[in-house]
């Protein structure tokens, strides 16, 4: 091999190396303190590539699809900050949240959740600051920089829902 193109790939090779760990570091979007919590509270919680964590505590339609972009989702859930004190929740089934998917009315991490949950099936859901509502928070209930957790069902999906007001 030529000596200078042995030399760049060598070069290469080790420009690649030495990125690599800043490169996994990257990826991991909760903070250390909160990492630290959900990796003893929840080390069964499987990280999605974009950084979001998440159990599937009952299984649903697997056969079925899930909902995508434009479409109208009904849920129940219960949103909690990581010490388990919750902000907000629906009441009951017939209280639910109908919104509608990838038109900037849900935070990130649960337009991208939704989208891979099936009919019936429920979740809890662990969503870095940056995939909910960052470094203003959502005062007086959310603070800054706040890791939020979910526990959401999909109780239904389509692109009109019986009862959901038009967005």
């Amino acid at each position: 091999m030529n000596p200078l193109v042995r030399r760049l790939a060598v070069l290469t090779l080790a420009l690649l190396g030495a990125g690599a760990g800043p490169l996994l570091a990257q990826r991991e979007k909760l903070p250390p303190q909160d990492l630290e919590i959900v990796e003893k509270k929840w080390p069964e919680a499987k990280r999605t590539f974009t950084g979001l964590r998440f159990i599937v505590l009952e299984p649903g339609d697997k056969a079925g699809p899930s909902p995508e972009a434009g479409m109208m989702v009904n849920v129940m859930y219960t949103g909690m900050l990581i010490d388990g004190t919750v902000f907000d929740r629906t009441p009951d089934r017939d209280h639910t949240l109908k919104v509608r998917l990838g038109r900037g009315e849900l935070i990130e991490g649960w337009d991208q959740a939704l989208q891979k949950m099936h009919k019936g099936e429920k979740w809890l859901l662990i969503v870095p600051p940056e995939m909910a509502y960052g470094r203003v928070g959502k005062p007086p209930t959310i603070p800054r920089q706040a890791t939020l957790v979910f526990e959401m069902e999909l109780i239904e999906f389509g692109k009109v829902l019986p009862g959901a007001g038009a967005h």
